[in-house]
């Protein structure tokens, strides 16, 4: 290991923006403590393999809950932005018997490789704070011996949002009530039937959602049947250089972790021709070739592409990649399903 230089070891300058949010922060953490506010952890879907293990979760500051449970609620979207994190706390998490600390960051997310030896499939690593009571994190371990997995993106791919027209984008993100968010068809069927095809097969999520919507995400996958898997979220707040969050570099960044974390793995890429999705695939496809076992490209409606704030992007059903992987396009999961029982996918 090379020794550590002064540069390294230097501490980015924060933008403005994350300085006023970090004074914010410790503001109103001053006084909502004082009202007997307290932290709590919020898990996520963790993945790993055999010796490893990536775990995520947020600690938060909230106040005790006495709404009575099994109560069926109805869900707006700002609630789940209506939080404060706990900024720096530490954490321990217990995989396999063994413990190990981690320190959250300025947003109150964790984010740690941890040492673990759990068998492939799934497992729960537990995650605890001095003052707040322990949860439970699933985990997926991911079996050495598959490799063909899906990487999915989320909106427009299996549910209907119309995210970047900014206008509607507030309106479902922040209004609507979570069981008014549609599923878009045939999805949750092609995706269990290629996990059915290939056994041991892992789902993962990536989206450039903020964590904050992930409970609300999931209940959404389960709800409409979609196989579980680790979301792979992002932060929309400030950091220490920009104002906002790049979901594109975000998009770009996570698919080369995957490759390096899981060299061997063929992705099913995933996607739809409303945002960025074609042109970071197209990126990763080129630069990873033993990576990508194909891309489907869920095509929006006329009407779904106007909302999007994007015109219909022409492209035939099946065309060929940039180093030869089949790109498939069709405007639901039964028409994806057709096209990749023909092209050998499954």
């Amino acid at each position: 290991m090379p020794p550590t230089t002064a540069k390294q070891l230097a501490v980015p300058t924060l933008h403005r923006a994350a300085r006023i949010e970090d004074a914010l922060h410790q503001f109103f953490e001053r006084r909502l403590r004082r009202t007997g506010w307290q932290t709590n952890v919020i898990a996520y879907t963790g993945y790993g393999a055999p010796g490893w293990i990536r775990v995520m979760c947020r600690v938060l500051l909230g106040r005790p809950d006495h709404r009575q449970r099994g109560r069926l609620e109805k869900v707006r979207g700002w609630r789940s932005f209506a939080t404060l994190p706990a900024k720096h706390a530490t954490v321990t998490i217990e995989a396999a018997g063994v413990r190990h600390r981690a320190k959250a960051d300025r947003s109150g997310f964790v984010q740690a490789v941890i040492r673990a030896d759990l068998p492939p499939g799934w497992g729960t690593v537990r995650i605890s704070l001095p003052d707040a009571a322990p949860v439970e994190a699933p985990v997926r371990i991911l079996d050495p011996d598959v490799t063909f997995g899906i990487l999915s993106d989320i909106d427009d791919t299996v549910m209907v949002t119309a995210l970047p027209r900014p206008l509607l984008a507030a309106w479902n993100t922040f209004v609507l009530d979570e069981h008014a968010r549609m599923a878009v068809p045939g999805m949750a069927v092609l995706y269990e039937r290629l996990v059915t095809a290939h056994p041991g097969a892992p789902v993962f999520y990536l989206s450039t959602g903020a964590w904050n919507v992930a409970p609300t995400l999931t209940r959404f996958l389960s709800r409409h049947l979609y196989p579980a898997g680790p979301l792979l979220l992002t932060d929309w707040g400030p950091t220490h250089d920009r104002w906002f969050r790049s979901g594109r570099e975000h998009k770009r960044a996570t698919l080369e972790r995957l490759s390096r974390e899981f060299p061997k793995m063929k992705w099913l890429l995933v996607g739809d021709d409303g945002q960025h999705d074609q042109e970071i695939y197209r990126e990763f496809a080129a630069g990873h070739p033993d990576n990508v076992a194909g891309v489907a490209i869920r095509q929006l409606s006329p009407t779904e592409a106007v909302l999007a704030g994007t015109l219909p992007t022409p492209l035939d059903s099946t065309v060929e990649g940039p180093v030869g992987q089949r790109w498939l396009s069709a405007p639901d999961g039964a028409g994806l399903w057709r096209l990749m029982r023909d092209n050998g996918l499954v």
